[in-house]
């Protein structure tokens, strides 16, 4: 049983929203489902850490919802800046259950155990945002990400950190959410969100003592990280 992470998948099967047109992108969808099954066993799982579908409702993202189910493994899946279809949870799951999406889950508030770690994730927010509902924002991505860290250490296991926007780059760093890895002695955080010439400013390493590093799809060149096997 192996642990793998890929975040930005960017599937646009149901809607008009091609990512092939940017740098990097050519043929994306089939480079990723290639690669994905090379590596990725049924007993496996991977983290999308957000940036899942362009659809704008569950309706609109079925079809990459169906993209993703027919690949091997478990797929837990964290919320981005461009997931417009996320819903509450129950909404979700819901859908899940309706539409038989039997190998998906999602990280809100939760964590689930893969071997030795319990995973959880939160979408965090900019290191710049000053407009008027930014600190609600902040405070509430902050909420999220100890509720889901707390879930991980009730289940005995070390809690293993997913956010989708970096909290930290090579010259940046999200105080608050910055401030919540540290009090909660977290080892390892993984991140998304960095494209193109983005990537140049992800922080890879280790500070605080939390080791962090980029995960999201064209970084790898649309590769599944291996977290553990």
């Amino acid at each position: 049983m192996a642990l793998f992470a890929m975040g930005d998948t960017h599937l646009s099967l149901g809607a008009d929203k091609p990512m092939d047109k940017f740098p990097g992108w050519e043929n994306y969808v089939a480079r990723m489902e290639q690669n994905w099954r090379k590596l990725v066993g049924p007993e496996d799982t991977v983290v999308i850490p957000g940036d899942i579908s362009w659809g704008m409702s569950l309706e609109e993202a079925k079809p990459d919802f169906q993209w993703l189910q027919d690949l091997p493994g478990t797929k837990l899946i964290g919320k981005g800046n461009h997931d417009y279809w996320w819903a509450t949870l129950t909404k979700m799951d819901r859908f899940l259950e309706e539409n038989g999406f039997d190998t998906l889950r999602f990280l809100h508030n939760n964590a689930y155990v893969v071997g030795d770690v319990a995973v959880c994730a939160t979408r965090g927010w900019f290191f710049d945002d000053e407009t008027p509902h930014s600190e609600k924002v902040i405070l509430r991505e902050c909420g999220r990400l100890r509720t889901g860290i707390e879930a991980a250490k009730a289940t005995g296991k070390e809690p293993l950190v997913f956010l989708h926007y970096p909290p930290v780059t090579n010259d940046r760093e999200c105080t608050p959410i910055m401030d919540v890895l540290r009090e909660s002695g977290i080892s390892t955080c993984y991140y998304a969100h960095l494209h193109g010439k983005a990537i140049s400013r992800a922080f890879r390493g280790e500070r605080d003592g939390i080791r962090f590093d980029l995960i999201s799809a064209d970084s790898m060149q649309f590769v599944p990280r291996l977290i553990f096997r």
